[in-house]
């Protein structure tokens, strides 16, 4: 399923599924017949009752027939009547990995590190498929950071590595973007990595049995049409297990908290000369199977 959170006409934001390139199934209306939820985490519980009956749904409205009784009901709405948000539109949790390809560390020279490197933002950074990027006040150097993003579907802590699949809802495109001059005169990361509009993520989630191996999936960024970032997750220093285990050994996750992997070689500080964002430029995020997430900078 490709699970994604739209807004249509008046409505507040409704979770969804992605039929094809030019349907949305609302999940959240009455023909479809789905659990009630209790909380908006409830949509991404691998354990709870909703997503399960969600996904068997989304695989029904496949057969012709199911799909004109919940067209008839307006349950199916074409794509372009849709506004689409951050497929989790308020995480309780972004964690953020640094410094995990190995080519992006050779690229700068870097030993790869011992354990993962791990930053936070904050549901304030969520921006959606579309939505334009804005450079804080103050910044020079604002840099792209194309990112495979892992969403947690199960409750995790103290998961060992051989079980840590098992807490993977699914994966989707993610743009760390990052405010370097504040990045590096802090000493650490927060403020240059957590200012408003910096987690571009969408514009869906691919639930992990469209995904069979998250560690072989080609991975680029466009600037403008030019391709400044071509890699694969199978240069990953830590994989999706790995950073699972590690990272629910020191904080609880739980569905709907997302992890940015780490980003490829190509980032614009590392460029000679630099490349930054500015005002005017689109930025297009794409992996293997996870469609474009495009967003224009302000």
């Amino acid at each position: 399923m490709k699970l994604v959170a739209f807004a249509h006409a008046s409505s507040s934001v409704r979770p969804g599924a992605l039929l094809d390139p030019d349907h949305v199934l609302d999940l959240a209306h009455p023909a479809c017949e789905l659990p009630a939820r209790e909380r908006d985490s409830d949509t991404f519980d691998l354990d709870g009752a909703f997503l399960p009956a969600a996904k068997e749904l989304a695989l029904r409205a496949a057969e012709a027939g199911q799909r004109d009784r919940l067209r008839r009901a307006g349950a199916v709405l074409p794509r372009r009547d849709v506004t689409l948000h951050a497929p989790v539109p308020r995480p309780g949790k972004i964690l953020c990995i640094g410094l995990n390809y190995r080519d992006h560390a050779a690229e700068q020279g870097a030993e790869l590190p011992e354990r993962p490197l791990v930053f936070s933002k904050f549901a304030t950074c969520v921006l959606a498929p579309g939505a334009a990027i804005v450079i804080p006040r103050g910044s020079q150097r604002t840099d792209y950071e194309a990112e495979l993003a892992v969403v947690v579907g199960r409750r995790a802590r103290h998961v060992p590595t051989e079980r840590a699949m098992d807490h993977v809802l699914g994966y989707t495109n993610f743009h760390d973007v990052s405010a370097r001059d504040f990045q590096f005169a802090d000493g650490q990361w927060q403020r240059g990595k957590a200012c408003d509009t910096f987690a571009p993520f969408g514009e869906f989630v691919a639930t992990a049995e469209e995904v069979p191996d998250p560690h072989a999936l080609g991975i680029r960024l466009r600037l403008n049409g030019e391709t400044m970032q071509d890699s694969n997750t199978a240069q990953l220093v830590f994989g999706v297990p790995e950073l699972i285990a590690d990272l629910s050994t020191w904080f609880t996750l739980e569905p709907g908290d997302v992890i940015a992997t780490g980003t490829p070689p190509g980032v614009g500080f590392a460029r000679k000369p630099p490349v930054y964002l500015r005002p005017g430029d689109t930025v297009e995020v794409e992996i293997d199977g996870l469609g474009v997430l495009r967003n224009p900078v302000v």
